[in-house]
């Protein structure tokens, strides 16, 4: 009998699948801005897995590895937004932005407990995953009504 309970999947493997659809769709459908902005965070995370510190010191002080990921990151949401004529990229440029400045926060105080550190240096990921996502979805949209043959009265 079901006990109402569901197995616990690690949000690594949450992360990698709602990347990987999400970046494949952008790819797929999206502008340039769409796929530079997919690929940007498909790379960020294939390099982050290269430089993250062992477990037991994750988060415990500022890592200049994902500082300097974060840091590419907005300055690449940034060129983005500013090329763009969308929306979308300001609100992307933004959430790094907050991603960013929690490297700040744990320079200022390195008491700084590690999850609140890492739940600021991550969390922000999701949505930034879902915007590019919707303005995937809204520029196929866009194209595919340009494309389509005015109506004849």
């Amino acid at each position: 009998m079901w006990s109402g309970q569901f197995p616990m999947i690690p949000h690594y493997v949450i992360y990698w699948a709602l990347l990987l659809s999400i970046c494949g769709y952008a790819f797929w459908r999206g502008t340039t801005e769409e796929r530079v902005a997919a690929g940007a965070c498909l790379l960020a995370t294939i390099v982050t897995v290269w430089v993250i510190p062992p477990i037991h010191l994750r988060y415990s002080a500022v890592d200049p590895g994902q500082l300097a990921i974060d840091a590419a990151m907005l300055a690449t949401f940034v060129t983005i937004a500013l090329r763009s004529k969308r929306f979308w990229p300001l609100w992307v440029a933004g959430l790094q932005l907050t991603m960013s400045l929690s490297h700040l926060m744990k320079a200022i105080d390195p008491g700084l407990i590690p999850r609140v550190y890492a739940a600021a240096a991550v969390a922000w990921s999701y949505p930034i995953l879902l915007i590019i996502f919707v303005g995937t979805w809204r520029a196929h949209r866009r194209q595919r009504q340009l494309a389509r043959p005015p109506v004849a009265a």
